[in-house]
């Protein structure tokens, strides 16, 4: 009876007709009659089929705030392999890039927009005009948190290659901020 609920699962979220708010609707009822399904198999004293679809319907919840983006939005991957593949296709291309075997410090600085520009390009040609921000407030945002990373990463480089000279920069940055102006 659990695999026939999973099944049925299974098939509604590989729909690909439908819209994420009737896929969620379809879900939530779904899981609803799994719901009183672990009642009645509790009360028949099927302890092990009702605390199997309780966790089934527990978790499902938990996903259901991210569940639905993919059938709203075109080419958007539907399941982790399909993601596992976008972000280990960005890390191969990356690696043949550089040269290096391991990760590049950039992509870890500069990730977020990194992929979203790798995923995009495959997607089509970008000119000009739709490599300008739509909202500058958020591009600056974004800049913002790059060069945070970036300083600190820039720190942590300049720690490693001297440590006493970059702690003795920082005392006396520290006695000149506590001494009287």
């Amino acid at each position: 009876m659990g695999f026939g609920y999973v099944g049925q699962v299974a098939r509604l979220l590989g729909r690909e007709d439908l819209s994420g708010e009737q896929v969620k609707a379809r879900l939530r009822v779904l899981l609803g009659r799994m719901a009183a399904e672990a009642g009645r198999a509790q009360r028949r004293g099927q302890q092990e089929l009702a605390a199997d679809l309780r966790h089934f319907v527990k978790v499902s919840r938990s996903y259901e705030a991210g569940l639905f983006h993919c059938y709203d939005v075109k080419d958007l991957p539907r399941t982790n392999n399909d993601l596992e593949h976008v972000f280990g296709s960005v890390r191969y291309h990356e690696r043949r890039a550089s040269g290096r075997k391991a990760a590049s410090p950039g992509l870890v600085v500069r990730g977020g927009v990194r992929l979203v520009a790798a995923v995009a390009t495959r997607l089509g040609e970008v000119s000009g005009p739709g490599l300008a921000p739509r909202d500058l407030a958020a591009w600056r945002r974004l800049r913002g948190q790059l060069e945070k990373r970036q300083e600190a990463r820039r720190r942590q480089r300049r720690f490693r290659r001297d440590e006493g000279r970059y702690l003795r920069n920082l005392e006396s940055l520290f006695l000149q901020s506590s001494l009287p102006s």
